[in-house]
């Protein structure tokens, strides 16, 4: 029995003599709805007391409901949009012992008071990662057989062409392919590109060599990096060591024709030094991830015809969500059994992570 459900108190829908955890949902408007299928509010029912039906928005000036709910929260289930645990919000909330977060970064709602408090967390940043590298692979697959450029241009001829006198630097045979940060969705990206045949290039600070060769890539520093891809990734996190990283060195250094690949966060790459390079036509880049998130209506990220730009979609979109209410849910029967978190996040992963 976990220590905040001794001596609980019955309330009009269970019975004290219920030892499973009550949970609470609190996440944005309308992301239960998009996340939870009836499957998964049918597990949750049977793996905790709860309410499926209420979602915290507001944990600040909670509603009657939501407060009550709140002071009997063990667990509280959060996803986009979950307001921050603040000392106040804790303070309303003296049984809280687990955050279980159905998304990536817990960044945005874990504060030092939930560590003070000593709360476990745990995320679906593994399940978020997986729809990013399946993305990642799509796009370096179409910049070395140059999709884009092949579609604008039938589009614009209409008609038979001698594509094979265009093509000549073409393909994906032995492409070097440079990646830039071993996170999680960096080394999906690595294992995903095993089967194919490109020499795989690696930077990260926190990579040693020994670990670099199990993962069958080679680590080099940024320069180097930049300098000998033709396609280049970028999934370093967000973190005040890491802003603008991808500078005007780097991309001076990137070949002709090279691609660059963001979807990390568009605070990483200098785009004021990119855009030169784009406008010549000599890089081409897909672009999930702006700074700022969405580009001025004037910019030319709109409408260069080597730019793929897409609305930061390469995360967990439509049922992919579902992909990590089950890793979630799955993290809430650990709990319930007392066995510890699978994908526990702590205070010091969050230096070198998202």
């Amino acid at each position: 029995m976990h220590p905040a459900t001794d001596n609980r108190p019955a309330t009009d829908n269970f019975p004290a003599t219920d030892n499973r955890p009550a949970l609470l949902l609190s996440m944005g408007r309308g992301v239960a709805d998009r996340l939870l299928t009836d499957a998964h509010r049918t597990r949750l029912a049977a793996l905790t007391r709860t309410d499926p039906a209420l979602v915290a928005h507001d944990l600040t000036t909670p509603t009657p409901r939501v407060a009550a709910a709140l002071a009997e929260a063990e667990i509280l289930l959060t996803c986009w949009g979950a307001p921050p645990l603040t000392a106040a919000v804790l303070d309303r909330a003296p049984r809280l012992r687990a955050v279980v977060h159905a998304a990536g970064s817990v960044k945005h709602h874990i504060t030092e008071a939930c560590w003070e408090r000593g709360l476990a967390v745990t995320s679906a940043a593994a399940a978020n990662a997986l729809p990013v590298a399946e993305y990642t692979l799509a796009a370096i697959l179409f910049a070395g057989k140059r999709i884009l450029h092949s579609a604008l241009r039938y589009g614009e001829v209409r008609t038979d062409q001698a594509w094979t006198a265009d093509s000549a630097a073409w393909g994906n045979y032995r492409r070097t392919v440079g990646i830039v940060g071993a996170s999680r969705i960096g080394r999906r990206v690595i294992e995903l590109l095993r089967p194919f045949d490109f020499e795989v290039l690696l930077h990260d600070p926190y990579v040693e060599p020994a670990e670099a060769r199990e993962l069958g890539v080679e680590l080099v520093d940024l320069d180097s990096l930049c300098a000998r891809s033709s396609i280049v990734s970028v999934h370093a996190p967000q973190l005040p060591s890491t802003y603008r990283m991808i500078r005007a060195p780097h991309l001076a250094a990137m070949p002709d024709g090279a691609t660059l690949i963001n979807t990390a966060r568009g605070s990483l790459i200098d785009e004021t030094a990119l855009l030169p390079h784009l406008r010549t036509g000599r890089l081409h880049a897909v672009l999930d991830v702006t700074d700022p998130e969405v580009p001025a209506p004037d910019s030319p990220l709109w409408t260069l015809p080597n730019v793929l730009l897409t609305p930061h979609v390469a995360g967990s979109l439509g049922n992919e969500l579902h992909r990590m209410a089950d890793q979630a849910l799955g993290e809430v029967e650990r709990y319930g059994r007392g066995e510890p978190f699978l994908d526990a996040v702590r205070p010091a992963d969050l230096t070198r992570s998202a």
